[in-house]
């Protein structure tokens, strides 16, 4: 094992689909709180892939933003949800999509990857294999959901790919880096449809170098290569993760998209980028205090 250092860094994001004129005080406050519980956990020697996990199921499980409770039905009438987690160390992933009524995917994800050799199940199967693992499920879905902060019932019905998601990358002190990501998807989904969220390489990756998470159009992340471009141009390159982050965002502008990604590298540097109007976010590092904002200039 790696000896320990004091190194660690943490990066939150709750969606880059942020309107300009709208509060996200409640998400600001909470992203706040669990960059001070992610600090917590690393200085105690928590691992990375440990930390994302717990951060990524505390936004699932808030209802502040568009990943498990707060997740909007699809156009069939029914939520399906999207999740992936990547360990850095050993290179290992899991992924879900298209899963129901499950109120953690990010954990269904977890155990596909620690208990199976597969990357990803996706529909029934998904929700079968969390249900055979003992994940939470939702017993009432009407009652289950409801509409993240900042969101009306009106942006639920629009079909103009409006999205959020949630996602968390981290450093811990042993140097592993890892990354989980989760979402409902875009609002007014068709039922069945996926984006980059559950696709590791696309929107979530971790290595030995750096860990990445995606939010934003799904469809142009994919045609972009997502994050496996910000990790090719870290590693093959030599970018600056700050210029290989602004490298991808730049590709999805100019295909009409647009989306946010937060990043950290082994050395504990930290990026959180976006060309949308806003995205909620929050980070802490052994070097930097905790920060939380939504609308801050970011390039």
């Amino acid at each position: 094992m790696t000896d320990r250092t004091t190194k660690f860094a943490l990066a939150l994001h709750g969606g880059a689909g942020a309107q300009s004129g709208r509060s996200y005080a409640r998400a600001e406050a909470h992203l706040k709180t669990l960059a001070e519980e992610g600090e917590r956990m690393l200085a105690a020697g928590a691992s990375a892939v440990d930390v994302v996990e717990k951060m990524v199921c505390e936004m699932e499980a808030s209802g502040l933003y568009v990943a498990g409770r707060g997740s909007a039905a699809n156009s069939a009438g029914y939520v399906e949800l999207d999740a992936a987690i990547m360990d850095g160390t050993g290179r290992n992933a899991g992924a879900v999509a298209a899963i129901r009524d499950v109120k953690h995917p990010i954990s269904a994800a977890r155990a596909l990857m620690d208990k199976t050799p597969y990357v990803m199940l996706a529909g029934d199967g998904a929700t079968k294999f969390a249900a055979k693992h003992g994940l939470e499920t939702v017993e009432d879905p009407d009652e289950y959901y409801t509409l993240p902060d900042g969101t009306t019932a009106e942006d639920t019905q629009t079909e103009t790919l409006a999205h959020g998601t949630v996602g968390a990358v981290a450093l811990d002190t042993y140097g592993g880096l890892a990354a989980a990501t989760s979402t409902g998807g875009v609002f007014g989904k068709p039922e069945g449809r996926l984006g980059d969220t559950p696709i590791n390489g696309i929107g979530n990756w971790a290595d030995g170098e750096v860990a990445i998470s995606c939010t934003g159009v799904g469809e142009y992340f994919i045609l972009s290569g997502g994050a496996s471009m910000v990790a090719g141009g870290v590693k093959l390159a030599g970018d600056s993760l700050e210029k290989a982050v602004w490298r991808l965002l730049d590709d999805v502008k100019s295909l009409n998209g647009d989306g946010g990604v937060i990043a950290v590298n082994k050395a504990g540097d930290i990026v959180m980028a976006y060309n949308s109007d806003g995205m909620k976010r929050a980070s802490v590092s052994s070097e930097t205090p905790v920060t939380a904002t939504t609308f801050a200039p970011c390039r």
